[in-house]
């Protein structure tokens, strides 16, 4: 027996999720994060759709993530948003960095020295994240300091909200404003053209003047919105495992560690073989539920490393071997990371990933 659960991934509604942000940003370029595994999704198939689909620029967080698409043999650019480590990688891989500091930027036109190359950066502004990126007080001097750097061509600005999925909007429009001003001096500075993105999922489905030249969507590409309406997204990822073995319990019965809960009346109890080493996070103790034969079933105790008990007594003809729907449909019911997250107090982009990341992958269209 594998371990694990199953991560079932529909591609066809990647394709469609792509096709609603298009409209709502009137086809403009698709910078698509697949950072995390594409969250946990599996970034090399995920990344093989995506340009099939049109999409012509990837972004990772580390400079690994994008050797792992080029060994898959994703040829299309990718940008690097976070990694400041060996600058051999992205001449030798053929990647983009983003810089946010000068020291990055002087290693990198070493490098590019040394053989002789030249490579194209994009700059990263801290408008208001207060994370990572050049002050905007600074931003256009550096900028100026860096273009001169033999070497190093910058080709993009890129800033990130930090507020943009809010019903108060009035932060985001703060950073955007700081972005705008930047992006015009700097340009009119640089007297060169640059790829100016800054929209994330929530920007790209809510503030159209933040589309600039490109989107950068991670969380609505796997059928997620940021908002209370879905926009229409259809996830990708359904979770699914089995039971691997049924319990026949009399009322009194404690189940799992602790005692948390104890039966009420006699009771068929599930165990499951998915726990918290799967992602499937201990604060769903007897406080979320999972599908069988269609019905919602309620988690019946603590959550263990590789196993979790339902209480399935209200569900006839369960056996051993059945499918279990943790996250996803079965039937006319859904579990959905918009559900389980604040369960585990937790947002749906940490539901996916955790789930996505141990779980064994198979894709279709």
């Amino acid at each position: 027996m594998n371990r694990g659960p199953v991560a079932e991934i529909d591609l066809s509604a990647l394709q469609h999720n792509l096709s609603i942000l298009r409209k709502r940003i009137n086809d403009r370029p698709v910078i698509a994060v697949v950072k995390a595994d594409a969250y946990g999704h599996g970034a090399p198939e995920i990344s093989r759709r995506l340009l099939e689909e049109g999409v012509g620029t990837l972004a990772v967080a580390f400079t690994g993530e994008a050797k792992k698409l080029r060994e898959a043999g994703i040829a299309a650019p990718i940008i690097v948003l976070f990694d400041r480590d060996d600058p051999s990688d992205y001449f030798d891989f053929h990647l983009t960095p983003v810089l946010q500091d000068v020291a990055t930027a002087e290693r990198l036109s070493r490098e590019a020295g040394r053989r002789d190359a030249r490579l194209g950066v994009h700059l990263k502004i801290d408008t208001g994240m207060g994370r990572i990126g050049f002050r905007a007080e600074e931003a256009v001097a550096v900028a100026e300091r860096i273009a001169g750097m033999k070497g190093l061509e910058i080709t993009g600005l890129m800033s990130h909200f930090s507020e943009a999925d809010l019903a108060d909007r009035s932060y985001a429009e703060r950073q955007l404003r700081i972005f705008s001003g930047i992006r015009a001096e700097m340009t009119g500075r640089l007297g060169c053209p640059l790829l100016c993105h800054m929209a994330n999922s929530a920007a790209a489905l809510s503030l159209e003047d933040a589309v600039f030249d490109a989107v950068r969507p991670g969380l609505l590409l796997w059928g997620y919105s940021p908002f209370p309406e879905q926009y229409g997204l259809r996830p990708l990822m359904k979770i699914r495992t089995r039971v691997l073995a049924l319990r026949a319990m009399a009322a009194g019965c404690p189940v799992s560690y602790g005692r948390t809960f104890v039966t009420s009346r006699p009771s068929r109890i599930a165990v499951v073989p998915l726990g918290y080493a799967d992602g499937y996070s201990r604060h769903f103790s007897n406080n979320a539920e999972m599908l069988v034969r269609g019905v919602r079933v309620p988690v019946a105790g603590r959550v263990c490393m590789d196993l979790t008990m339902l209480d399935v007594t209200d569900v006839p003809g369960v056996a051993e071997g059945d499918e279990v729907v943790v996250l996803g449909r079965q039937g006319g019911e859904s579990i959905s990371a918009c559900e389980l997250a604040p369960k585990a107090g937790t947002i749906p982009y940490e539901i996916l990933t955790s789930l996505g990341r141990a779980a064994r992958k198979e894709y279709h269209s």
